[in-house]
């Protein structure tokens, strides 16, 4: 009686044992990917409860959720020949679980290496006013070519963004020189324009003058008015010249 309660407590613990090992539950997010005596099997389990053979089946779990991958700084040269110090981020995900397995060997290695070479080669590619002004240009050509050559890994690259550009001290204080002559031209254009379109209206007033000598007059009343209303202790009236031209003869004739 005891041998037989003795192997039927065995029995028990080797079912308990084999269902341990066979039962198998993946999350929403995950997929197994099994290998049946060393045979990749053509459907990826999950999610949800599946059973596996012991010992005949192995099986490697899959994360289908979108990946960060934190691209180290890279020291680049830029098209114009200035050095630089960049750093990205790309994320992707995982969308033939299948091949991310048995394509390579280490498909987040893989696509870091894609990362690096990519970036400073395309980086490369482009001068420094183009790799700070046209950020989203360079991301989206960043994109396309790490997407492609991933591709056949399963893989899948939705964002690559360009996160910082460190250039030398000597070139920032360049450029900050270059900025600020940028703003004094600027300034100097805008001020010339405008005495320009004040000397056009200045002509139009004198045109229309010559045109009608009454209006001269009007602005002397004009002017005197608003020389009255100030509080400054000194008045200049402005004389007509044909007034004094009219004294002028007046003291030739006199004489």
């Amino acid at each position: 009686m005891a041998v037989a309660l003795i192997a039927l407590a065995v029995v028990v613990f080797l079912v308990l044992l084999f269902a341990m090992s066979a039962i198998k539950v993946a999350r929403e997010y995950e997929r197994g990917i099994v290998f049946r005596l060393g045979r990749l099997l053509p459907a990826p389990k999950g999610p949800g409860l599946f059973i596996l053979i012991p010992v005949v089946d192995r099986m490697v779990r899959v994360d289908l959720r979108t990946i960060t991958l934190n691209i180290p700084p890279q020291e680049v040269i830029t098209k114009d020949n200035v050095p630089a110090r960049v750093n990205a981020v790309a994320y992707f995900r995982i969308v033939k679980p299948e091949d991310a397995i048995v394509q390579v060997e280490n498909f987040m290695v893989a696509t870091l290496q894609i990362a690096q070479t990519t970036l400073r080669s395309v980086l490369g590619q482009h001068q420094l006013d183009e790799l700070l002004s046209e950020r989203e240009k360079i991301n989206a050509i960043l994109q396309g070519i790490i997407d492609e050559q991933t591709a056949p890994w399963g893989i899948k690259v939705s964002i690559v963004e360009v996160k910082d550009v460190e250039i030398p001290q000597g070139m920032q204080r360049a450029m900050a020189r270059q900025a600020e002559a940028e703003r004094e031209r600027r300034a100097k254009v805008i001020n010339a324009e405008g005495e320009y379109q004040a000397s056009e209206r200045l002509k139009d007033a004198a045109a229309v003058i010559e045109e009608h000598p009454i209006a001269l007059q009007l602005r002397y009343l004009q002017t005197l008015l608003e020389l009255g209303s100030s509080q400054s202790t000194t008045i200049a009236f402005p004389v007509p010249i044909e007034m004094l031209k009219a004294f002028a003869a007046l003291g030739d004739k006199s004489d």
